[in-house]
């Protein structure tokens, strides 16, 4: 499978796995961004893991603007 399959055929999950440990940060405030990043070592495979890790990124500057 290509890069670009993989991408695509993935998103919309890493995208709703994003939004579901950014909707984690309210209620765990200071414990969040150690157990996110737990979160995120967890997934498989790691070009999963770095997609997730972009989407919430995305998320975070998004919040913040």
């Amino acid at each position: 499978m290509s890069r670009a399959d993989f991408h695509s055929q993935n998103l919309d999950s890493a995208r709703a796995e994003a939004r579901r440990l950014f909707a984690a940060k309210v209620e765990m405030q200071g414990a969040w961004l150690g157990w996110v990043a737990s979160q995120i070592y967890a997934l498989r495979p790691a070009a999963y893991a770095s997609m997730v890790r972009r989407e919430l990124q995305s998320l975070q500057e998004n919040s913040e603007s």
